[in-house]
């Protein structure tokens, strides 16, 4: 028998939470959704599928995870957290069913393969696939780094294995909203390069490993190669690499797009801003702390 609770977090996702919850519910019933007050129909939708719903004031993704780890009561024996714009494969269900059960005890986790759609194609090179995510762990045994962007599960003890089939990211919104978005992830990452460099906060994070899993060797990466290029010149880089080398081109004209934007403009506005924010605040402390305050009041 599968002992398994699909965690979800809201915040106006009408147009995605009802394909999310007829995926989800291929695999459980037990389905946890913690929403940001809502102010779409996500809450129609939560009930209609029968969902555990509860809101709660959304300050990180990090927060609000945590948040429900230590005030939710999760049936299951395992957590399988998931994006409302995110959808199972069949092949993955299977799977799941097929071995989550009869897993030693001695292993606590599992990573899965995130395969992302934009503009209704798969983007499947420059590097973005297979991406592996800890999505799936035994209760009790994992928390949320706190980090400002980029969050993922950090592991308290036991082994992690990992499954052959993808779960499929697939956002159906417009590229006005894709921008603006990432516009304010930007100011995140942002306020995370100041806060590593002045440690105005004590978060424990997922350390960087060149030889370890694909995020600390992605952490590695970024702590010790990337930025130590010039900014403004690292973006170009980043994307020649990503849409020469590592292929990028051949995901089409949606791939141009998607690598573009979320290999250069992106970085390149992370860059952008933290030089504007190094010349604002280099006599004034009182301003970087004003903006990491309105940074943590951006919605999810």
């Amino acid at each position: 028998m599968l002992s398994l609770t699909i965690l979800i977090i809201t915040y106006n996702e009408e147009i995605h939470l009802d394909r999310c919850l007829q995926s989800a519910k291929s695999l459980t019933d037990d389905i946890v959704i913690i929403d940001s007050y809502s102010t779409d129909r996500t809450s129609e939708i939560a009930s209609a599928h029968n969902c555990f719903f509860i809101q709660h004031q959304f300050t990180s993704h990090a927060d609000q995870i945590n948040w429900a780890l230590e005030n939710v009561k999760f049936g299951g024996e395992w957590i399988f957290r998931l994006d409302a714009d995110e959808i199972l494969t069949n092949e993955l269900i299977l799977e799941i069913k097929a071995k989550l059960p009869s897993l030693n005890q001695s292993i606590t986790s599992a990573f899965l393969k995130r395969r992302v759609y934009f503009m209704g194609r798969w983007i499947k090179h420059g590097g973005y696939y297979p991406t592996w995510i800890l999505r799936v762990w035994r209760r009790g045994h994992a928390v949320c780094e706190q980090r400002y962007m980029d969050e993922h599960m950090q592991i308290l003890d036991g082994l992690t294995i990992k499954f052959k089939y993808d779960f499929i990211d697939n956002n159906l919104n417009d590229l006005h909203w894709w921008i603006d978005k990432h516009n304010k992830y930007a100011t995140k990452e942002t306020v995370a390069i100041f806060d590593e460099r002045y440690q105005f906060t004590k978060f424990h994070l997922v350390t960087g490993k060149l030889f370890g899993t694909q995020l600390q060797r992605k952490r590695w990466i970024k702590e010790n190669v990337y930025s130590r290029i010039p900014k403004f010149v690292r973006p170009f880089l980043y994307f020649v690499y990503r849409y020469f080398f590592r292929l990028g081109f051949l995901d089409g004209k949606e791939g141009l797009i998607w690598h573009f934007l979320q290999g250069f403009w992106y970085r390149f506005l992370i860059d952008a801003k933290t030089y504007q924010l190094e010349k604002d605040v280099q006599f004034d402390y009182d301003k970087l702390e004003k903006f990491v305050k309105d940074s943590q009041g951006s919605s999810a």
